[in-house]
């Protein structure tokens, strides 16, 4: 497998009058007290939730207050070739928040400010250092909400956009891109721009916003994003339906979305990780015995509307429905036992990660091809001796794997298989969690050369001293 490329700054990995002149310039432009310098440096930002990224210890983490205070740190990096790497909650999976070796953490834990809720617009204006949860508290009283949730509350805006995170509500509301519309920016030059806006739709040259979500701060640091709003719902329900087989599980997706029912979340979850994150969290869903001895995967379907005669009647619809394509049984779950499973599905990470789990797969395919996909990987990791368990996003296609397989040179290649199988069947290697650092390698092996040479082109556009997160995407070389 070829490994992610490097860039090799050596006059920054140890310490001495050049580090501390660059230490004295950073200091200058966001304080004293909000610079970090080598061993006063937390472990903390030395890594995200990678399982396979091994903590590296910045030389220097930056907490700026504006994106004046982020464009002087830019323009210092790029002065003295010290790589840059955005940092947020570090909630991530992939290694995109691993600071490189005497590199400039530039956290936005300061940043995380609500400028604006337009209501009239529904749309809310934020720093990218906000996270989930404030947000979702903050426009609460507005009666709207940010509709992007991937799992982890405590994740930030700015990193939904560097990852162009999805979540389970994706089937309904969209990924990070279907939800930001405008965009400020900071380029590796220190120039400051603003994409987009409080605009429905634009057609006016490239569209600058798109390019930048999703980068995985390796073309320009986001310093405020103006995101889209939605109606809060007032009813809902939450439909379990138990099946002998995950083939029959994800060919009901096909039946769901067609009935025009409008799920917002649309999720599958094998036996395994079900039994396990009831485990964990000591979560009863009043599944009958008989039922959890047969069952091998089950359909996670919630419904929502502003009518509560209008849930009650889909609810009907719907149970009716799985039943006809092959469910066992179909429970509403009553209480609060749906938001409790919402949640353990949404932590299913960190019940993987208790249980040992070796490396996360999130590779996203057609919905119609998930079956194939899940069925040949089994088929794979058997033939490696390894396990899979896992869950995902049935309405839109994105498996969600944990790889239980400790010899790293054997997972190592029985996870190019499985990229291989995903991008044979029309996917790609992430849908949700981005490539980072441990996805690098991968990326560069399986994808189209063509492909990687414009990215090349893009990447030296934006960042032409290269020092935005080096070591991710295919990094130009300096």
């Amino acid at each position: 497998m070829t490994q992610p490329e490097a860039h090799v700054f050596d006059d920054y990995r140890e310490e001495g009058p050049l580090v501390s002149d660059v230490a004295a310039r950073f200091a200058k432009i966001v304080g004293d007290a909000n610079l970090l310098v080598g061993e006063t440096i937390p472990p903390d930002y030395g890594h995200d939730e990678a399982l396979t990224a091994v903590p590296q210890r910045p030389a220097y983490v930056a907490r700026p207050r504006s994106a004046e205070e982020v464009a002087a740190l830019l323009v210092c990096a790029g002065e003295h070739g010290v790589p840059v790497t955005a940092r947020g909650s570090a909630t991530g999976l992939s290694g995109a928040a691993r600071p490189r070796p005497g590199g400039l953490v530039i956290s936005f834990e300061r940043m995380n400010a609500v400028l604006e809720i337009d209501a009239d617009n529904h749309v809310a204006v934020v720093q990218p250092g906000i996270t989930l949860a404030d947000l979702d508290e903050r426009t609460a009283a507005t009666g709207l909400g940010y509709t992007v949730y991937p799992g982890e509350l405590s994740a930030t805006v700015g990193g939904n956009v560097g990852t162009n995170a999805g979540g389970m509500r994706a089937v309904k509301y969209g990924v990070t891109r279907h939800n930001v519309v405008g965009l400020q920016a900071v380029l590796p030059t220190g120039e400051i721009i603003r994409t987009g806006g409080k605009l429905a739709k634009i057609s006016s040259g490239y569209d600058l916003t798109q390019l930048i979500i999703g980068s995985e701060g390796s073309l320009a640091l986001v310093t405020e994003v103006t995101v889209k709003l939605h109606p809060r719902m007032p009813y809902g329900a939450t439909v379990l339906a138990p099946f002998t087989s995950v083939d029959e599980v994800l060919r009901s997706v096909v039946k769901v979305i067609g009935s025009g029912l409008t799920p917002h979340i649309l999720e599958y979850i094998d036996d395994r990780t079900l039994r396990a994150i009831g485990d964990h969290l000591d979560l009863d869903l009043g599944i009958r015995d008989a039922v959890r001895d047969s069952a091998a995967a089950y359909l996670m379907v919630a419904l929502e509307s502003r009518d509560k005669d209008r849930v009650q009647a889909d609810v009907m619809e719907l149970g009716g429905l799985l039943l006809d394509v092959g469910a066992m049984d179909a429970y509403v779950l009553e209480g609060t036992a749906a938001a409790k499973l919402v949640e353990a599905r949404e932590k299913s990470f960190w019940t993987a990660k208790a249980l040992g789990v070796d490396d996360i797969i999130d590779v996203v395919v057609p919905r119609a091809a998930m079956p194939e996909f899940l069925r040949r990987t089994e088929e794979l990791v058997r033939s490696r001796d390894a396990v899979v368990a896992g869950c995902g996003h049935a309405g839109d296609g994105n498996v969600h794997l944990g790889l239980f397989c400790p010899d790293e040179e054997k997972r190592g290649r029985l996870l190019t298989e499985i990229f291989a199988l995903g991008m044979e069947l029309g996917g790609a290697i992430s849908g949700e969690h981005g490539i980072g650092q441990t996805r690098s390698g991968y990326f560069l092996e399986l994808e189209d050369p063509a492909k990687i040479a414009l990215m090349r082109r893009i990447k030296a556009s934006f960042d032409p001293a290269g020092i935005l997160n080096p070591g991710i995407l295919p990094a130009v070389e300096v």
